[in-house]
C-alpha cells in the first residue's frame, strides 16, 4: 500500500458523501475517488451491450475492462464512458438502483477492487462509497460513516432533481430510497455498514459547510493535516 494518507466517508445514498468528498479533496488538495461512479458506470455499461444485471461473469469481464475516463472541471467531474459524455445519465435513479444490484455481485467488486486502490497516490485520497472502510481501505487514517435519515435523503434527492429540470415524486424516491438501503445493507458481499473503528456522522441536521469543517477538524486532531 502508498504510504498517501486516506479518509473514507461511506454510508446510504443521499447522506452528502458525493459533494462533501469533493469539497474536502479541493480544501486539502488530495485526489478523490467516487467508487458509486464506477458501479453505475458498469451498470450503464452492461446496459449498453445488453448485458443481464444477474449475469456474474459477463458483468465481471465489463468491469474489469471498463472504458473510463474522470475529467476535473471547476465544479464537476465530467464522466466518459468508451467515449461518450454520459455525466448526466449516470445520476438517474435508475441507472442508481442498477448500480445497487451490480454491486451485490463479488466478481464485479473483485474486478473494480485494484482500480479503487491505484488511486490512493500521495498527499492523500478522499474516498466516497459504500465499503471504502471496511473493504478496499481497511487501513485508513480516518473512516467516517455519513448518514441521514431516509425522509431528508429523498427530500434532498427531490430537490436536486427539481433543481436539474427533472420531475420526480418524493414519496416514489423515498421508496426508492428505503429498497437500496436494504439491498445495499442486506447483501451478502460487502454489506453497507460502518467499519468497526468508524466514526459516525448524521448530517440530517447540518449543512454541508458544517460537515465539511467537521471532517477538516478530525483529519487535523489526528495531525493528518494542518490545523487552520
Amino acid at each position: 500500500m502508498s504510504e498517501a494518507k486516506v479518509l473514507t466517508l461511506d454510508g446510504p445514498g443521499g447522506a452528502g458523501k458525493g459533494t462533501i468528498s469533493r469539497l474536502v479533496a479541493e480544501r486539502l488538495g488530495w485526489r478523490l475517488l467516487d467508487s458509486g461512479a464506477l458501479y453505475r458506470l458498469v451498470a450503464l455499461a452492461a446496459k449498453r451491450h445488453g448485458i443481464a444485471l444477474d449475469d456474474e461473469p459477463a458483468l465481471a469481464r465489463l468491469a474489469a475492462e471498463l472504458d473510463v475516463v474522470f475529467l476535473a472541471e471547476d465544479e464537476s467531474t465530467r464522466v466518459l464512458l468508451e467515449g461518450d459524455d454520459v455525466s448526466r445519465e449516470l445520476r438517474t435513479e435508475q441507472v442508481g438502483d442498477a448500480a445497487s444490484q451490480v454491486a451485490g455481485l463479488n466478481g464485479v467488486r473483485q474486478a473494480l477492487l485494484q482500480r479503487q486502490r491505484d488511486f490512493r497516490q500521495a498527499p492523500g485520497l478522499v474516498a466516497d462509497g459504500r465499503d471504502m472502510g471496511t473493504v478496499v481501505f481497511p487501513d485508513a487514517d480516518l473512516k467516517v460513516f455519513l448518514t441521514a435519515s431516509p425522509e431528508e435523503r429523498a427530500r434532498r434527492r427531490h430537490l436536486q432533481l427539481q433543481e436539474a429540470g427533472v420531475d420526480a415524486s418524493l414519496s416514489s424516491l423515498l421508496k426508492e430510497i428505503q429498497a437500496r438501503d436494504a439491498r445495499d445493507m442486506q447483501r451478502s458481499v460487502a454489506p453497507l455498514k460502518p467499519a468497526e473503528d468508524a466514526i459516525t456522522l448524521d448530517t440530517t441536521r447540518l449543512s454541508i459547510p458544517e460537515v465539511v469543517e467537521r471532517l477538516t477538524e478530525w483529519l487535523a486532531e489526528r495531525g493528518l493535516v494542518p490545523e487552520t
